[in-house]
């Protein structure tokens, strides 16, 4: 994967739904898993939740 493809994943919106709790970041199925160490991030209250590594902002959806 490209610097500029890496870049354009970490600044992006992603819609999760409760199926795919708990959320970790990177996504398991991303094929840059392993871009940063994987991190759990807190969304079943929120809605909402931004990884403190890569910027990506996770939504809740259902």
């Amino acid at each position: 994967m490209s610097a500029e493809a890496a870049q354009q994943t970490r600044a992006s919106v992603v819609k999760v739904s409760r199926e795919q709790l708990p959320l970790s970041c990177p996504l398991p199925e991303e094929e840059v898993w392993n871009l940063h160490p994987r991190v759990y991030l807190p969304i079943a209250n929120s809605g909402e939740a931004v990884c403190p590594y890569c910027s990506t902002h996770y939504l809740l959806i259902d």
